[in-house]
């Protein structure tokens, strides 16, 4: 699936640059396209960061819990 919405998005994006070489596009759709994708840009590598955030917190209460065990199971 992922291939090909790559394809169809690589494909608007050919028509894209077609119609902007024949002046066929305002350039104020541009910046306004341009302005979506950094703001989904930006609020996706939000997203992220939190979740990362969300991973690393679990993973050091792993990191605690198997300290823990180890301690425990060897005496």
């Amino acid at each position: 699936m992922n291939h090909f919405l790559k394809s169809v998005i690589d494909w608007m994006m050919e028509k894209e640059e077609e119609m902007a070489k024949e002046c066929a596009i305002p350039l104020e759709e541009v910046e306004r396209q341009i302005q979506k994708v950094q703001e989904q840009k930006e609020s996706l590598e939000l997203e992220h960061k939190q979740k990362i955030s969300e991973l690393d917190d679990i993973l050091k209460r792993l990191e605690k819990i198997k300290s823990t065990e180890l301690l425990r199971c060897k005496k």
